[in-house]
């Protein structure tokens, strides 16, 4: 007479805290041409601006009042400052979403999604595996342009001290730090729109969907933020606080804005990521 265990059946040597590595998953990513071409973007980014100010002549404030941008073309230091300052409203948002949104949205599409499971790979470890790969290449990408700006800026304007808009200076290697923190700050203020892509990519077999979805709504809110008719309603906006990373470049450093944003960030972020695994977990894939 047989008998029948509650346990279930795998196959020797299976364990699946080994399947789809980071490592592994990481290569592929690293190889796709998007990757490549989101990095080319950003690299290319500090060879424009500072041809820009090779053929205007450097910025110029035209009135009294002296703003970061005018201090691009005094060192390195001003002009990664001043390529942080460009691009953290808008493009360092395609990278997060593009890298959080088309992960698990591409295999979808490609009817890769269903092989990888059926592996077996179980959803959360596909889940993390993707998510730990799309926030490394953010973070990446969030350090490339800053990185690339500073060995231009220092190339084009010399290695000297950060020139403070409001007057004054401060040393490099104080200055060096206070971008790593702005560094920090701006890719911790983008945890949303990196969760609000990867939940996209989990509900939707479309990549483009997933990416623009987090895109457009985070256009939404940099719009809605600029509605002072809303008032304190305005503080639950994380685009309220995305531009707190200034109080890092002034002669003494100030947290309070940075912590309310940080806060904010990481809990509407830790909100949408719980929505993609909890959603996953019950999804009927078929892709």
């Amino acid at each position: 007479m047989s008998t029948v265990t509650d346990r279930a059946e795998v196959a020797d040597g299976y364990r699946a805290g080994r399947t789809l590595p980071v490592r592994v998953e990481l290569v592929r990513q690293l190889k796709r041409r998007r990757t490549l071409i989101m990095f080319g973007i950003l690299v290319a980014l500090p060879f424009v601006l500072l041809i820009a100010f090779q053929l205007g002549g450097g910025p110029d404030g035209g009135n009294n009042q002296v703003s970061l941008m005018d201090t691009a073309t005094v060192s390195g230091a001003n002009f990664a400052a001043v390529n942080l300052f460009a691009s953290a409203g808008f493009l360092l948002v395609i990278p997060v979403a593009l890298f959080c949104g088309d992960t698990v949205a591409s295999e979808a599409n490609w009817s890769s999604l269903r092989y990888l499971l059926a592996a077996p790979v179980p959803r959360a470890r596909l889940l993390w595996s993707k998510l730990a790969v799309g926030l490394t290449l953010s973070l990446a990408a969030m350090l490339l342009l800053p990185l690339t700006a500073l060995a231009v800026g220092t190339i084009a304007y010399g290695w000297g001290p950060l020139q403070l808009p409001t007057g004054g200076a401060m040393p490099a290697g104080t200055a060096t730090q206070r971008l790593l923190i702005t560094v920090a700050y701006i890719f911790v203020s983008q945890l949303v729109t990196a969760a609000l892509a990867f939940w996209l990519s989990t509900r939707t077999d479309a990549p483009l969907g997933a990416v623009g979805g987090a895109v457009g709504l985070t256009i939404v809110g940099n719009v809605l933020d600029q509605v002072t008719a809303l008032g304190d309603w305005r503080d639950f906006l994380p685009a309220h606080w995305q531009y707190a990373w200034l109080d890092a470049v002034q002669p003494k450093l100030e947290w309070s804005d940075m912590i309310q944003g940080t806060s904010l960030s990481i809990t509407l972020a830790l909100v949408l990521f719980a929505l993609a695994f909890r959603g996953f977990a019950r999804k009927d894939v078929v892709s």
